[in-house]
């Protein structure tokens, strides 16, 4: 019986070493998902007991893929061990579970392999697999610098308010799920699901939070590159270039547009300008995959979210803690629509080329996530009997890892609040990771059929 056990486990091994690299990267998500769940269902999780399996399910999803949707508030629902369960789930949602892994593995005689040093290759977005380790120490320390560094302000305004310990704590717990792009909130303390909108008006507080976010959402090697080059601008790599430009207009116009629109909207009843001004860039920023709400969206109108809609479905950027098709996705797109108008025959932007291969991951991406998003709101909108738009807002933002909501998640159903997970799910890992660990990475190289051409538009 002991041979046969042993002998079941060499082949169990065999298999994890044989998998493809999205496929183990799929498969250690789900695994840290379904510990969470087991967890998060335990009598000791919750305030008042045992919570329900689909709900454990859904918080642990939701932490893990740093979205912040959530089915009732945290604070009032989960105890104190729930809550650091799901901080920890945060955590590792954010920065990877392979850079976690990878960062202990370092310390020890274990020697890192070739596939795992590719696994965190394609975790994290890296153009080669030299140096990798050592990206690794400096991905996880930084991102410990900069959550701490975010909670030490905090305190200053949490402590105050709650005492030294419960300060710290809240302040430690916003830190991180600001930097992790989660959106998951501790604010129910205060006012149930009432998110950021009870300190609306603190200017510290909406900084702190605005910066954690961005740099979150800005992606590792960004940070790298920037911190290698400093400010000299013209030295920064092409994708590092194309990543500041399209957040900075993405942000720009984000809370251009929603002071604008919302400006005498019921959303922003009560607040002063300069009030109008932090909130509209807040809700801009936080758009952008992070989840957290300083005024009521279900206040907005229409035109509103869908400039909410816009901003969630496009993102952060590839390699960060955030969702979205990503800021270089959307601003590939944009370069060939320009091409086309210029009528020219490569893509060009800061005096470089782009490769075709970029464009069709582009197109694929782009049409993979609003398939998605708009199959699961037409199905959403029939079960539930909502609005097309509420339920396309709650779509994206579980797609794009956001967590925005208009009230409408805490009372779906089970089938609609399976259909969240499996997007927030999709979203975290990648929509092409996805298709890569289905298509099992197969390439034809077989022989060209003959060319013909096709008429477009």
């Amino acid at each position: 019986m002991k041979e046969k056990i042993e002998r079941q486990l060499e082949e169990l091994a065999d298999k994890i070493r044989k998998m493809a690299l999205t496929r183990f990267l799929i498969m250690g998500y789900v695994i840290v998902i379904l510990v969470g769940t087991l967890l998060l269902a335990l009598p000791i999780a919750g305030r008042n007991g045992a919570a329900d399996l689909n709900e454990a399910l859904f918080t642990a999803t939701s932490a893990t893929c740093v979205t912040g949707l959530v089915l009732s508030d945290v604070y009032t629902q989960w105890s104190l061990f729930g809550q650091i369960v799901i901080l920890m789930l945060i955590q590792i949602g954010g920065v990877g579970f392979m850079t976690i892994a990878i960062f202990a593995l370092s310390f020890t005689k274990h020697r890192i392999g070739l596939k795992q040093r590719f696994t965190m290759q394609e975790s994290v977005g890296a153009h080669q697999v030299g140096g990798i380790v050592r990206m690794t120490k400096f991905l996880l320390l930084a991102s410990v610098g900069i959550e701490l560094a975010g909670a030490f302000v905090l305190c200053f305004r949490f402590c105050p308010k709650l005492g030294f310990f419960r300060g710290v704590y809240f302040s430690v717990f916003h830190a991180v799920s600001a930097f992790c792009n989660a959106g998951i909130d501790l604010m129910g303390y205060f006012e149930p699901g009432s998110s950021v909108m009870t300190v609306k008006s603190d200017v510290v507080i909406n900084l702190v939070f605005m910066i954690l976010i961005i740099v979150g959402g800005l992606g590792f090697l960004v940070w790298h590159d920037m911190l290698e080059n400093k400010w000299r601008f013209k030295y920064y790599k092409l994708q590092t270039k194309i990543v500041i430009v399209t957040s900075l207009s993405l942000l720009i116009f984000g809370a251009v547009s929603l002071f604008i629109f919302e400006y005498s909207a019921p959303c922003f009843d009560g607040l002063s300008v300069p009030e109008k001004i932090l909130a509209s860039f807040f809700q801009s920023t936080s758009a952008r995959t992070a989840g957290f709400a300083s005024v009521d969206l279900s206040q907005m109108n229409e035109a509103g979210q869908f400039v909410m809609i816009f901003l969630m479905f496009i993102g952060g950027s590839s390699g960060s803690t955030a969702g979205g098709i990503k800021t270089t996705t959307f601003a590939v797109l944009i370069i060939s629509i320009y091409s086309v108008f210029r009528r020219r025959k490569t893509l060009e932007c800061f005096r470089r080329r782009l490769d075709e291969e970029v464009v069709h991951n582009a197109c694929c991406i782009l049409m993979l996530y609003l398939m998605l998003a708009g199959a699961a709101a037409v199905i959403i909108s029939f079960v539930e009997g909502v609005s097309m738009m509420a339920a396309l807002f709650e779509c994206v933002s579980a797609i794009a890892t956001v967590g925005l909501s208009l009230g409408l998640t805490s009372s779906l159903g089970i089938v609609s609040q399976l259909i969240i997970v499996f997007l927030m799910f999709v979203g975290r890992i990648g929509g092409l990771t996805v298709l890569l660990a289905l298509s099992g990475g197969a390439s034809s190289n077989s022989s060209q059929y003959p060319c013909e051409r096709i008429t477009v538009g």
